[in-house]
């Protein structure tokens, strides 16, 4: 479970390039989890996967770090990253259809 003290933030990114049909989605929930953090990721109809997470900033940071790679197969071209207030709206990090 993600601390909720201070120190925590969260982020809405915006993964481009070759990026579905790789395994993109369920590494990232790997990577999120194993960072502890919580939020969901999702294939949008434009070919990108958009990221929602929360959790400490140093976290998130090493998440952001990682999607600028993605699983080996993605070919990630561009993040667009807009920093958020931390809500807690998210029990843990899941794929969402």
């Amino acid at each position: 479970m993600p601390s909720t003290g201070p120190g925590n933030a969260a982020f809405r990114a915006v993964v481009i390039g070759q990026v579905q049909g790789v395994g993109f989605r369920f590494s990232a929930v790997r990577q999120a989890r194993d960072l502890g953090l919580s939020g969901t990721v999702s294939n949008r109809s434009d070919g990108s996967v958009q990221v929602e997470a929360e959790g400490t900033l140093t976290d998130l940071e090493r998440l952001l770090s990682w999607l600028r790679r993605g699983p080996p197969g993605a070919h990630v071209r561009e993040v667009q990253v807009d920093w958020l207030p931390w809500s807690g709206r998210f029990r843990n990090f899941e794929v969402e259809f």
